[in-house]
Order: C-alpha cells, then structure tokens, then sequence
C-alpha cells in the first residue's frame, strides 16, 4: 500500500472494449419491438412479476424509486393484462322522491348508449307533441282573428300565442326528465381502462356536480344532468395511476381508501359555497387496481392508513436505477432504441454505430461499474435530440455523429449551471490550473446527478484564539455530512504530526460554494489542503482530486466519479486523483481521455506524493505518514 501508484492515462481501448450488443442489426428497423407494453418495459424484471401476478389477483401496487424509471409504463402494462369482458356502462337517473340524490345503474358496456337513445327518442316524441299542441293553438287563433278581424281579437290573440308559447316551452314532462345521462361509457374500448390521476383536485379525482345558476322557477338543470364522474369512476375495472400519491391531502388520500374498500364512492359538489354540493348521488362503482408511485419520502408522506391497505392487499416495489452490463441487458438497450424511435414517430432509425454510443452513455450514466441506467427517460430525451438533429441535416438513419451532437447540445441544466460555473470561476482565477500554492487545493463535486464542478478549497492555520484548545473552523455552506468530514480529518492530522495541534485553529473554506456542498469526497482535498497549511508545502494546482478519507488514512469509494473527471477537463486540469475502487466507474470519450491524467490511489500518502511539490519537508512528511498510519496490509 505504501508504494507509488502508477499513473494511468485511460484511452478508449481501456474503457471501452469492443461492443457486443447482443443482436446482429444494421439499423434499428431490424429490431422487432414487442407488442405488448409489459414486454417493452427494460430491466425491471422483479417489477414486471409483479405487474403480471397483481394484474391476474386483482392486487394494487406502490411503485417507489426514481423518475424515468418506467412507473406510468408498468401503469399502463398493467391496465393492458386486465380483461375487458367484464367492463360496464354507468348511468345517472333522476329521483322522482328525491331530486337532490340522483339514482346509479350499471350495465354491460354498449348498452349505455341504447338505453339512452331509447330515452331520447321517447323524449323527442313528448317534444313533437308539444310542438303539435303549439301550432293547434295558433291555427285556431288566426281562424278566430280572421272571422272577426278586429284590433281587441288581433291582440286577445296575440297575448294567447305568447302564453301557449311560455307555458310550453317550459313545460317538463314526465318522459323527458327521465332521460339518462351516460355517466360512464366503455362501448368499443379494446383494453382496460388507465387513467392517470396524477395532480389531480378533488373534483377531478373523486367526481363533481356543476354548478347551477338557475335553481328555481323551472329553468333549472336537472340535478342528475350536471352529475360528472371522477377519475376514480373512470378508471372502474381498471387502473387507477397515480404518481407522487404523497402530493393529494389526508382528505383525498382517505376518500380514495374508502373507494378502495368500498369499490363505490357517490359523486357530490366539491366547492361547500356552490349549489351542487346539495347533490349526492347513490354510490357509483369504482372497482379499480389503484398503482401508485413516488420516490422515498413518499412512503413518509403517505396516509398510513392507505399505505397499510395497499401493503396488505397487494405489492410494494422499488424500482431499479442500474442493471449489469451483460450482453443480454445491452440487447434490450438496442430495443429500447428502437421502441423510442417507433413510439416518436418523428425521427429515423439508428445505425448500429449510433446504438453503440447509446449504450456507451448508458455506461457513463450507470455511475458503478459494470452496470448500466434505468433512468430511461433520460437517455430517451438523447435519442430524440438526435434524431432531430438526424431530420435537420436530411439524413435517413441516424449516425454516430448526431448521438455525440446531441449529448453536447441537450445538456442538463444542471450541466449548462457547471459549465457556466467553470468558466466564470476560470475567468476570476477563482479555478486555478497551473503553478503551486500552499494550503490550496482543486477538490471535485457534483450538481444535481451528472453534472460535475471543480471546488476550490483553502486552509490557514493560526494559532489557537482560545487558551483552552484549537478549533477547525469550516465555511462554505456545508452540509453535516461534509462537516463531519472536515472533522474527521484531524484524526488523520493528530495520529502524524506526532504534536498537540489543538494550539492551532485551523481554517478551511470552501470557495464561493453558493449551492453548497454536501456528502464526504471532498474528503482527502480538504487532508491535502490543511496538511499543506501545516507543513508549508505547496500543492499543484494542475491536480484535482476526489475521494472520501477514513480515519486510517484510506481513500475510498465516491459517486459520479465520470462527471467530476469531466469538470477537470473543462477547467484545463491535467491530473486526477481518484479512489483505486473507482478506477472501472470511469467512462471517457477518446478526446476526453487524451486530455487527462487518472491516478487511482489506495491511501492518503499516495495523495500527498502526487499532490505536493517536489522537496525534501514532502518527502520527510509521507515518511512520517507511513510511519505513523496503519497504511499496510497486515
């Protein structure tokens, strides 16, 4: 452990081996994608189980992990398993005993509609009738006016036609307010259906009555008209999908766990000031397979309640981020390309070669070695800018060229916010590349998810301002973990410097960190700048580092090892320090890693021989440190 690292530059031959993708295509047209949504869903094979059993039994499901790992698309995989024979019709009657509690039937689907034609046209006949009796009346009052034509009889006559004409329209018989209204109509649908209920008000989700101006005097729109359903009445013999579940009320969370008991919720006003929520209707069917999702905190977030109920009378999964790298996972990127282009319908295929750079970014994205993302969505949103870019340029199929294209131009904000970040610091000489400096350090992190920065971070050592003992004194907009990091180091500090430093403050700070910094992998940066500090040795400023730091002195494992690698790139570095754990997590364009030095180390005094300038105080101090920490392996 004691030895000197051997400085690896990485080339495209040492990250990327030659691609196997497991099928033999020229484009992606050659690639046959499944009819079945549940057969298109790519590496999350535990959730597809269960998709499949809950769909059978009738269970509901709490799909928990991150966005763009393919919750809607199980969703709607699921509502696809589900049996359309037994889909149903729902109609809303009037109550002849009680106008304000419209009555609930349902039939088999299709028969909705012919039960309210029939309505209709018994309607329509009360309505000819009513017409006839109105041209009655004024034939018999022009044959009046005409044997005695005079102005009393003109005007008797046309007070008595205006009348007729009051008094009929506004007549309402009995025929014509029993007609129905189709509440629900499933005639013709193919699949179950799936609704996504996601965001939605309480109007929306759980049903509505308008609103009605005219409540009286005979103008007034039958209560069982202004009836609307909710999505959970939608969704009846279906699925129910709701995303972020945590974001509804307790109110709403606990109404959809009694429409989840009950299979039927009645439907009234929503708003307590409108004249709707004086309707209720009888209880309306919703016999639906609820599938919810979020992330972790929405587990917390949930009704307990409601949570219990989908725990006990159905499944609980969360959903993958990385699956391996094996050849077969790498087949169904290749047809996870291929579904995006037919599902687009805008853009052309993709040559193999354009396919392999895909693959190769989902390497990159996978964060962990040997591994490959889940965050389809994401790596969708490439495959579409570069089929765009592909329609620009007039091109039939979509090359390797527009995949690099595309990964450039549709970056992250988060990545647009490094690169602005990088090169404003540049400008300032906030970041700096070249030269020596004590007690300064260029330390690496991530914004947001793939999205790496160069942090700069400063240490001073004083002596102590308290009598009583030394302080380390951190600024910077840290989070606890990281501080907890900083303190860390002293125990490092202590164990080789063979004094009592608590006669020293020492001062660490985190340049213009204005979005903060959190987690421990600026670890060693932080060892490297206070030990600079302490024994005045100056540090390259051509090296960047990232790492987190055990108090025996070994550097271990990171995430986003590639991003910050990348950000050291743009800021002109020349060497990187990373954990020897990291090594295989790093994935490189071939110009990329021709412009970058890797180092993987093991320990802290592998750091420092890379880190410090040449001298004899630096090659007296790392003997001190092997001398001092338990760096072999015994």
């Amino acid at each position: 452990m004691g030895e000197n690292p051997t400085p690896q530059n990485t080339t495209e031959s040492e990250n990327r081996e030659r691609f196997e993708l497991g099928v033999d295509f020229q484009t992606t047209e050659d690639i046959k994608v499944p009819d079945k949504l549940i057969d298109q869903v790519i590496g999350q094979e535990h959730a597809v189980e269960v998709i499949k059993t809950a769909a059978g039994q009738k269970r509901h499901v709490l799909l928990i992990g991150e966005p763009g790992t393919g919750k809607s698309m199980l969703g709607q995989a699921m509502a696809e398993l589900l049996p359309t024979e037994s889909l149903e019709d729902v109609l809303v009657f009037p109550n002849s005993e009680d106008e304000n509690m419209p009555r609930i039937k349902t039939v088999p689907a299709c028969q909705g509609r012919r039960i309210v034609d029939r309505y209709r046209e018994k309607a329509k006949s009360q309505e000819n009738l009513k017409s006839y009796l109105l041209l009655g009346i004024v034939f018999m009052v022009m044959m009046a006016v005409m044997f005695d034509p005079n102005t009393t009889n003109f005007l008797m006559g046309l007070f008595v036609i205006v009348l007729t004409m009051m008094v009929v329209s506004n007549m309402r018989l009995r025929t014509s307010v029993l007609v129905p209204k189709l509440l629900i109509d499933n005639c013709g649908r193919t699949k179950a259906p799936f609704v996504d209920a996601t965001g939605a008000h309480a109007g929306a989700l759980l049903g509505d009555v308008r609103h009605d101006p005219f409540q009286s005097g005979g103008l007034g729109t039958p209560a069982h008209e202004r009836v609307e359903p909710g999505m959970i009445h939608r969704a009846h013999k279906g699925v129910l999908f709701i995303d972020e579940i945590a974001t509804l009320s307790l109110k709403m969370q606990q109404s959809l766990l009694t429409a989840m008991q009950e299979k039927k919720f009645p439907i009234t006003g929503q708003s307590e000031l409108s004249s709707g929520a004086m309707v209720r209707t009888e209880p309306v069917p919703c016999d639906f397979i609820l599938v919810a999702a979020g992330n972790l905190d929405t587990v917390d977030k949930m009704h307990p309640a409601l949570r219990s109920r989908i725990r006990g009378y159905g499944y609980e999964v969360y959903m993958r981020t990385t699956m391996p790298d094996t050849i077969e996972n790498r087949r169904k990127l290749v047809q996870f390309v291929a579904q995006e282009v037919m599902r687009d319908g805008k853009i052309p295929h993709f040559t193999r070669e354009a396919v392999e750079e895909i693959v190769r970014e989902a390497q990159r994205r996978g964060g962990r070695k040997g591994h490959l993302t889940l965050r389809l969505r994401d790596l969708g949103g490439i495959v579409r800018a570069a089929g765009d870019i592909a329609v620009k340029k007039g091109k039939k199929y979509v090359e390797r060229e527009d995949v690099l294209e595309a990964m450039r131009m549709a970056k992250p904000l988060e990545k647009q916010l490094a690169d602005w970040y990088i090169e404003n610091k540049k400008e300032y000489q906030v970041i700096k590349s070249e030269g020596g400096e004590i007690g300064r350090v260029n330390g690496l992190a991530v914004i947001g998810e793939q999205s790496g920065i160069v942090l700069p971070i400063e240490a001073v050592v004083a002596p102590a301002a308290s009598k009583e003992e030394g302080k380390i004194i951190v600024t910077g907009k840290l989070g606890e973990i990281a501080k907890e990091a900083v303190q860390n180091v002293s125990a490092i500090i202590k164990r080789y410097k063979g004094e009592d430093i608590s006669k020293y403050d020492i001062h660490v700070q985190f340049l213009q960190t204005y979005e903060g910094v959190e987690g421990d992998s600026a670890s060693i940066s932080v060892a490297t700048a206070v030990i600079s500090a302490l024994e005045e040795i100056p540090i390259r400023q051509d090296v960047a580092m990232t790492g987190s730091l055990s108090v025996r002195g070994e550097v271990l494992p990171i995430g986003g090892a590639t991003p910050k690698i990348e950000a050291a790139i743009e800021a002109g570095i020349k060497t990187v320090i990373i954990p020897k754990s990291n090594e295989k997590d790093v994935f490189l364009g071939p110009d990329q890693a021709a412009k970058i030095q890797i180092i993987p180390v093991e320990t802290i005094d592998q750091v420092l021989e890379i880190a410090l300038e040449d001298n004899e105080k630096k090659e007296e101090l790392i003997a001190r440190i092997r001398r001092a920490l338990p760096l072999q392996k015994g």
